[in-house]
């Protein structure tokens, strides 16, 4: 175990530092770029879905919802280091005075609502209420939360295919829309095993 995991952390790292070289670019990407906004936003997105997850792990016994809630725990925690390494690695800010998601756009959006700051987050009241739910309650809370945190994570991650120039990043975010398209379908199969369908 601690084997696999060490090469899990040296994988992580040759992807991190592997960005330095981009396919030969010596580019580094400016701080009000589609590459730093991305990375700073998206690691924020990322923690919100990691809490999320370690939360319901701890209020279900289902092993289907837990096995999910790890791997997605696990992922992005692994891709949130990635991306505030390669901010460290190109000297940029971690935190930015512009709104969250300028860098598509969208920095007029109403955003902040009751810590809302990104498509698909959920709010404070939201994550509070999945403290307190636990059985069935909390895994069907969990799996419209999350459904609804994917379908925005796929959106900024589609952003970042479209416009982000450093090739490693642009890899990781269609990475990023394949496995949460993926796992939206997967949530979306769950909740109708447990009679209920994910939030529009």
């Amino acid at each position: 175990m601690a084997v696999a995991a060490a090469g899990v952390l040296v994988a992580a790292g040759a992807i991190t530092y592997a960005v330095a070289e981009d396919d030969g670019s010596s580019t580094v990407p400016t701080a009000d770029s589609a590459d730093a906004g991305f990375a700073r936003d998206m690691a924020v997105h990322h923690q919100q879905a990691v809490e999320m997850s370690y939360i319901v792990r701890d209020r279900t016994d289902d092993e289907d919802v837990r096995r999910l809630a790890y791997d997605i725990a696990q992922t992005q925690a692994n891709q949130r280091g990635m991306m505030l390494g390669w901010l460290d690695l190109w000297g940029l800010p971690k935190v930015s005075a512009d709104p969250p998601m300028t860098w598509m756009d969208m920095g007029g959006m109403p955003s902040g609502k009751d810590g809302a700051l990104m498509p698909g987050m959920a709010t404070n009241t939201q994550m509070k209420k999945l403290d307190t739910l636990s059985g069935k309650q909390a895994e069907v809370f969990y799996l419209q939360l999350m459904t609804a945190h994917h379908q925005g994570g796929v959106h900024m991650a589609e952003g970042c295919v479209d416009r982000c120039t450093v090739g490693v990043e642009k890899r990781l975010a269609q990475g990023m829309v394949n496995a949460q398209e993926s796992e939206i379908d997967l949530m979306s199969d769950m909740l109708k095993e447990r009679g209920v369908e994910p939030r529009s």
